[in-house]
């Protein structure tokens, strides 16, 4: 018997990284998954990964219009939504104070904190009472990292929604949580140079970056009911970079 027996669960950019290994290991434990993403050959390509109880929906998270076709999917297949995974998110590297276009501001907070808000929002009316939600937050939140403002503060924007969004949606006993990930080894990566990616790591008191599905582990204890009585919180995946 899987943890997400009988689960609809809906994750955001789920074509790669750490929201696919997410959307794989949820349907291994029993869950029908939606996913969606911005690129169909893409997501194409994690649904025929994935191989079985899922449907992909084409679209981005900071559309609303596409937002409003992915929840009208969902409740024409399946009704309802136990778990959403609002992962979606965006950064730029190295972008200090002085220069910041609005182009990154907007595209950044576009994405992590307006595409966050409203796909809570939009999937309000199909979330079952009891229901987990959780979004996709970043140490960067809780850390100065230097050129990364405008990503630090969206994701403490996202940190802020949980807490009040918790207190919100009480009533229908909805939990709401935030899973915060270190430096993952993820396609993001593929591109920066070594001598940055060993300045990461040094700064990880595990002494090197996670996985993937280190991520969708702590994704799954969140959806499923081992974390039953866990509301409001930030749970930070990092090999101990945000704790020292």
């Amino acid at each position: 018997m899987g943890k997400l027996d009988g689960k609809v669960a809906v994750i955001t950019a789920a074509t790669s990284g750490m929201a696919l290994a997410t959307a794989k290991l949820f349907v291994e434990e029993g869950a029908y998954v939606f996913i969606t993403g911005r690129r169909q050959n893409k997501l194409d390509e994690a649904v025929k990964l994935i191989g079985r109880n899922v449907t992909g929906i084409q679209g981005d998270s900071g559309n609303m219009a596409d937002l409003d076709r992915l929840f009208e999917t969902v409740k024409a297949e399946k009704g309802h939504i136990d778990v959403l995974f609002a992962s979606a998110g965006y950064g730029e590297f190295n972008v200090p104070l002085g220069s910041i276009s609005e182009e990154n501001y907007d595209k950044t907070f576009d994405t992590n904190v307006r595409g966050t808000l409203f796909t809570v929002q939009k999937a309000l009316p199909l979330l079952e009472d009891g229901a987990s939600v959780i979004m996709n937050g970043s140490i960067a939140g809780s850390k100065g990292f230097e050129g990364f403002s405008v990503y630090n503060a969206s994701k403490a924007a996202v940190r802020s929604f949980a807490r009040t969004w918790t207190v919100d949606l009480k009533a229908r006993k909805i939990r709401v949580n935030v899973l915060s990930p270190g430096t993952i080894d993820t396609a993001v990566f593929d591109d920066v140079a070594q001598e940055v990616k060993d300045g990461f790591v040094s700064l990880i008191p595990m002494g090197r970056m996670g996985r993937p599905e280190e991520i969708a582990t702590a994704a799954l204890f969140l959806a499923s009911d081992d974390s039953s009585f866990v509301t409001g919180i930030e749970l930070f995946v990092d090999g101990g970079t945000a704790q020292i």
